[in-house]
């Protein structure tokens, strides 16, 4: 039997490699943040997913308010209501991003 140990994260619970994202990490990362995944949810973090895949870096809250309105018909504040604790905190953790800036800084 194969025991699996669990992705390494920093003191505020983001995944120190993002590459080491799974959905079980997703699934308990989102218990302990007193959240159940719906279909809904897993549609914006597989989304995250596969932008940063495709960009390097996570994507701004405003391409996931994007992604949702565009594929789903919600509401621009419809992320928000998904993840009520906000983008950095949950939605970003969840998905394996690295704790995102606030700013730019150039």
């Amino acid at each position: 039997m194969t025991t699996r140990l669990a992705p390494a994260v920093d003191a505020e619970g983001y995944l120190i490699d993002p590459d080491d994202w799974d959905e079980t990490f997703a699934r308990d990362t989102a218990a302990a943040l007193g959240l159940e995944l719906t279909e809904e949810h897993w549609d914006v973090l597989r989304f995250m997913r596969a932008e940063r895949e495709k960009h390097g870096v996570s994507p701004d809250a405003r391409h996931v308010m994007r992604h949702l309105v565009e594929t789903r018909g919600a509401a621009r504040n419809r992320l928000f209501e998904l993840f009520p604790y906000g983008y950095p905190g949950q939605a970003c953790r969840i998905a394996g991003m690295k704790r995102p800036r606030l700013w730019s800084t150039g």
